[in-house]
């Protein structure tokens, strides 16, 4: 590329308005509303996500854990597909929280800390995804080493929160005498803040690399997908618990947009879906807020009835909930396995 030549920034196609997209898909809401609790700018603001938590992590969080379920059973041929994920595994983890909560020293610990510690992954996994749907949207040609380069940079952080974050990752797989060596300390310290670093440096380095070479193959909405995501992992050894809990809301906002935008365009296709755009998207949202209510603040406590404790009901039922939704998420996504590739190819309005 010639070094006068222009460099062209692709703003990224959008799936329903610039504004929508960036702000809860890319995750620009959520950088705002962060930044203005990191730096204390509006006590008010803060009083109010206090006062109001329980009902957005229940509008938002809840029901995004819910709406991979209700994705897969409302998806056609899910149970032709996919007979372990929509009959075995239910199953399979109601046995499993079972004999966690009634050992919750030994298989449920296990449980809580896998949950920990795929969590973080499932978030870098949400981030290429949707970054690489960008792109796909834009007509860009990527190459395998592309793809390669984008995927380590949406995962570098969750390598950087698995060496930082006490009580799962590595402090979960390696033992505790090991890792309070002096050389284990030193270059576990060394490693995490390298990764924290390499974090926002790689997509940055990625897109200008891009520019570079004269076309713009990285949309700016899948770079701010990718550095919201090391926002939000890199923060969560940072913050206070009301910022990691906004975090989680806006996660699961991003999840829910997109998953709702795949399940109404999917049903306006199909010959019965004669119901304008917004009823499906109703239907399904209203859907996954039903189930996540059941889920989070119903089932825990079929689990005391049954003479279990609070505390290790609550916890592990949250557990075996989140390493469900991140077994079902990673299959209902297979895009170019599935319709779902053509409506990443489609145009970006709903209608």
């Amino acid at each position: 590329m010639s070094s006068h030549a222009r460099l062209r920034v692709d703003p990224g196609r959008p799936f329903i308005h610039p504004a929508f997209d960036y702000l809860l898909i890319g995750g620009g809401l959520s950088l705002l509303v962060i930044a203005w609790l990191v730096f204390d700018r509006s006590p008010s603001l803060r009083l109010w996500l206090q006062t109001h938590l329980w009902t957005l992590v229940l509008l938002s969080n809840s029901a995004h854990f819910a709406g991979s379920t209700v994705r897969l059973y409302t998806k056609p041929g899910s149970f032709r597909d996919l007979p372990f994920l929509t009959m075995g595994l239910p199953l399979a983890s109601l046995a499993v929280l079972t004999l966690a909560i009634a050992w919750p020293g030994g298989l449920g610990r296990h449980l809580q800390s896998l949950y920990l510690t795929w969590s973080p992954y499932h978030y870098a996994a949400q981030a290429y995804g949707l970054a690489v749907m960008y792109c796909y949207r834009s007509g860009s040609t990527w190459t395998d080493a592309d793809k390669r380069w984008l995927r380590l940079a949406c995962f570098v952080p969750f390598l950087h929160v698995f060496l930082a974050v006490g009580g799962a990752g590595i402090e979960w797989l390696v033992p505790a005498a090991v890792l309070r060596q002096p050389a284990a300390e030193a270059a576990r310290s060394g490693a995490s803040d390298a990764l924290r670093v390499l974090s926002f440096l790689m997509p940055a380095l990625i897109f200008l690399h891009h520019q570079r070479e004269g076309q713009s193959r990285l949309p700016l909405i899948s770079l701010l997908i990718v550095l919201s995501n090391s926002v939000w992992l890199v923060g969560l050894a940072y913050t206070t618990s009301l910022t990691i809990a906004v975090i989680t809301i806006f996660h699961g906002l991003q999840y829910l947009a997109i998953l709702t935008i795949f399940h109404v365009k999917e049903r306006v296709r199909a010959p019965e879906g004669a119901r304008p755009w917004w009823s499906h998207a109703l239907a399904f949202y209203l859907a996954c807020l039903a189930l996540g209510y059941v889920l989070f603040q119903v089932w825990p406590y079929a689990y005391v009835l049954l003479g279990f404790g609070f505390a290790e009901s609550v916890l592990l039922v949250i557990a075996a909930i989140n390493v469900h939704h991140f077994v079902v998420d990673a299959f209902i996504w297979r895009l170019r396995k599935d319709s779902n590739y053509a409506v990443v190819s489609a145009q970006p309005a709903v209608s």
